[in-house]
């Protein structure tokens, strides 16, 4: 492991030497080498999707898990994507002169070999990949075990380019050992590794936190809410809730929770039902709910449970203030949604929510790199320093200070 990352950190210097437009060539050719390798792509998906079945992976885990032509169309046009955007490095954010007549410029740059560790989407390998390579970083990949061959793939097809270009294959790696002690190992390399983003299950983002000496950028659980006020326009929320929760249910931007103003809730509810029994969701309910509606015990462990299926929480709440002091009790500070007319009552639950997303009559599946006009993104920031919310091309880089003088001394 140290010699593999010994080789990670001296290939960074590379980078520094390539030119924002040799950059964004190398990239349309990695998103060209997806293209020709197709095939072996979906090859190798399909030993991992039989592997899945032989281990019960769920619905949610199959759906992210699963490649097939499409698939690998959109990984190859979210690298191009990535190659259009305008580059990160080297930027002059700031600049000033001081009373002792030093110019001083604050300059962005990369942050150096970055380790993403990651669960189930094979994607996540290409898109991390291709905004390191942009940002000027080394990217040192630990995917999951279910994606083991989808992930080798799709490295050697990245690789591959690399090689034509005469540029060293670590700029981006697999690490070599993917067991739970290779990344005990990763995560406490700070000798040679700048920053770990985690992105995965509650287990994952815990474990890494609490073990790390390298500096970590969580990607937590999105518990995500929607809150339907009394002044709301109830076709657009019906519309909006399903969206969130059934548009695609496994990942992290969807609904968990969806809370209802009491002052609306016996016209509301029975609606919201109606529309997701066609959607197959199964419900679970406060006792103010079960009034009004007929659906399962919803107990505070549900409320705090990221489900990633389609399964729904339901909560009748006192009005935007009830519906706030259930997000600060049950949130994860990914994103949460307000559907209201009133402005004023939208403005208090913008001003009192601590989530990097907060939405005001729309749906929380766009908290998206791609979305956002990001291209893409190593993943959903639930840190408030450094880097929050969908984490693109910007969060992967730091600034340095470049101060020009001429013989002042202190």
């Amino acid at each position: 492991m140290e010699q593999f990352l010994q080789e990670a950190k001296s290939s960074s210097r590379v980078l520094n030497t390539l030119s924002g437009h040799e950059k964004n060539r190398i990239l349309k050719e990695m998103a060209n080498s997806l293209r020709a390798n197709t095939m072996n792509l979906i090859e190798a998906n399909a030993i991992d999707m039989m592997e899945g079945e032989k281990n019960k992976l769920s619905s949610a885990l199959m759906d992210r898990l699963f490649l097939d032509e499409e698939r690998i169309e959109s990984m190859a046009v979210a690298i191009e994507e990535i190659a259009a955007l305008k580059e990160p490095v080297g930027r002059v954010l700031d600049g000033w002169v001081t009373d002792d007549g030093l110019k001083i410029e604050k300059v962005s740059i990369p942050i150096g070999v970055i380790g993403i560790i990651y669960e189930s989407r094979p994607n996540v390998t290409s898109d991390t990949a291709a905004l390191c390579f942009k940002s000027s970083n080394v990217c040192v990949l630990k995917g999951g075990k279910e994606a083991e061959h989808s992930n080798k793939a799709i490295a050697l097809a990245l690789k591959a380019v690399l090689e034509n270009n005469d540029l060293p294959s670590s700029l981006i790696s697999l690490i070599p050992d993917s067991s739970r002690e290779g990344v005990a190992k990763l995560i406490k390399m700070d000798k040679y590794v700048d920053l770990i983003i985690p992105r995965g299950g509650a287990g994952l983002i815990k474990y890494v936190s609490e073990n790390a000496t390298v500096s970590v950028v969580k990607h937590d659980k999105g518990q995500c809410h929607t809150y339907i006020d009394k002044d709301a326009n109830i076709s657009n929320a019906v519309k909006i809730a399903i969206n969130a929760k059934v548009q695609r249910p496994g990942v992290c931007n969807a609904m968990e929770t969806l809370l209802v103003d009491k002052a609306i809730a016996k016209e509301t509810l029975p609606i919201l039902k109606e529309a997701f029994d066609k959607t197959h969701t199964e419900l679970k309910g406060c006792v103010n709910t079960q009034e009004i509606i007929e659906v399962a015990n919803a107990t505070d462990e549900d409320y705090d449970t990221e489900y990633l299926a389609n399964i729904l929480n339901l909560k009748v709440v006192e009005g935007v203030q009830g519906a706030i002091e259930h997000i600060v009790r049950f949130g994860s500070g990914h994103s949460e949604s307000i559907i209201t007319e009133n402005i004023t009552t939208a403005e208090a639950f913008l001003n009192n929510i601590d989530a990097a997303a907060v939405y005001v009559n729309a749906s929380t599946r766009f908290t998206d790199g791609g979305a956002f006009g990001f291209g893409a993104e190593v993943g959903i920031s639930t840190n408030k320093l450094h880097a929050r919310g969908p984490m693109g091309i910007e969060g992967l880089t730091t600034y340095k200070y470049k101060i020009y003088g001429q013989g002042q001394i202190r």
